[in-house]
């Protein structure tokens, strides 16, 4: 088992800086996911590591070696990619023993590593199949089983499940963290699917034109992301956000908007304290939005328009219209209202964002 350790990686394409200036200490035997929007570097970064793509300039250490200019092979790495790079014309048994005949392992031990993995995944029984006679889920059980016979220091996986329909993905996301827990390799795992990394993750590592933003535990950046780009990144339904107005009246600081105007709670305007008459922007989760009731601070309360309902069963999502302003409200499916209907909102004020409108920070 290893560490991997990252030192002010970068990496250009002539002229475009594709990832900068990235530091990351990856423990041993944590599961780590780099996520973000497309082009943002995580894949980049991945083949770093991997040793698929050369560095710019920086340090990549895999267990306190720096392995700059260590071939892949040599990384005592395993990789899985998106595509499942499988050889068509082998069996499942041959495919997944194709990297330990390279490396001249003894035939016993490779039916032995062999056996462990097909158990381990549940495919003994696909063993004598080619490739095309796979379903997908399969194909990846395959992919994953010929990294698994390596038994490497660093499990890289590049948008393993991509390929794979919603309900087979969401069982191939539970099928991993079972691996990992079992397996307790260090591993990395590149997505742009933040729900894979809110569920997979031990740590998240989101990534913004090169840079990283943030790097924490799942729930760590859900309730006190460090800007805007995070905020509105991570959850589904995406954080609501709106542009005000800071302004102190009556010992309190508002934040203003045409047709909203929210009384900030007292450690948001402690930290905002001399930001009288600046811009910001407000941000709320969809679920700490509920309908008024009396016990609710008038402050704290907004008018909105409904404007779109989903109706999703165990919730119901309220698309709603404050002035300029539009907020999604996520609330109880007992819920009687129809289009164009006037509803008061209430805030949970100890779940209310505040950002500077300039560096997007959290305030």
């Amino acid at each position: 088992m290893a560490e991997v350790i990252v030192r002010k990686l970068n990496k250009k394409f002539d002229s475009n800086h594709v990832v900068k200036d990235v530091d990351l200490h990856i423990r041993d035997k944590e599961f780590v996911v780099f996520v973000g929007p497309s082009g943002c570097g995580k894949t980049t970064t991945l083949r770093m590591i991997a040793g698929l793509e050369a560095i710019t300039s920086g340090d990549i250490l895999i267990g306190n070696t720096v392995v700059n200019q260590v071939p892949p092979m040599d990384r005592d790495i395993a990789m899985v990619f998106q595509n499942y790079a499988l050889y068509p014309h082998m069996s499942v048994a041959s495919n997944m023993a194709f990297g330990l005949k390279m490396r001249k392992f003894e035939k016993p031990e490779i039916e032995k590593r062999i056996k462990r993995a097909a158990e381990i995944l549940g495919i003994g029984e696909l063993l004598h199949r080619k490739p095309r006679q796979l379903s997908g889920g399969q194909r990846q059980r395959v992919a994953l089983g010929r990294a698994i016979v390596r038994d490497p220091k660093v499990f890289l996986f590049d948008e393993p499940l991509s390929n794979l329909d919603a309900k087979l993905r969401v069982q191939m996301r539970v099928e991993l963290k079972k691996l990992h827990e079992r397996l307790a390799v260090t591993s990395i795992y590149v997505t742009h699917d933040q729900v894979e990394a809110m569920t997979l993750g031990d740590r998240v590592v989101v990534m913004k034109d090169g840079v990283v933003q943030q790097v924490g535990e799942p729930l760590e950046l859900y309730n006190t992301p460090a800007n805007r780009f995070v905020a509105g990144f991570i959850g589904s339904p995406a954080m609501n956000f709106a542009e005000v107005t800071l302004s102190g009246a009556d010992g309190k600081l508002w934040a203003e908007a045409p047709g909203l105007k929210i009384g900030l709670p007292e450690p948001i305007a402690r930290r905002a304290n001399g930001r009288n008459g600046a811009k910001a922007t407000v941000g709320i989760r969809p679920e700490d939005l509920h309908v008024a009731g009396p016990a609710d601070p008038a402050e704290l309360c907004f008018d909105v328009e409904v404007e779109v309902i989903e109706q999703l069963g165990s919730e119901i999502l309220l698309d709603t219209r404050a002035g300029n302003s539009t907020f999604v409200a996520s609330v109880e499916p007992t819920l009687r209202t129809k289009l164009h209907d006037r509803l008061r909102l209430a805030i949970n004020p100890n779940r209310l964002h505040l950002f500077d409108a300039q560096t997007e920070a959290v305030i």
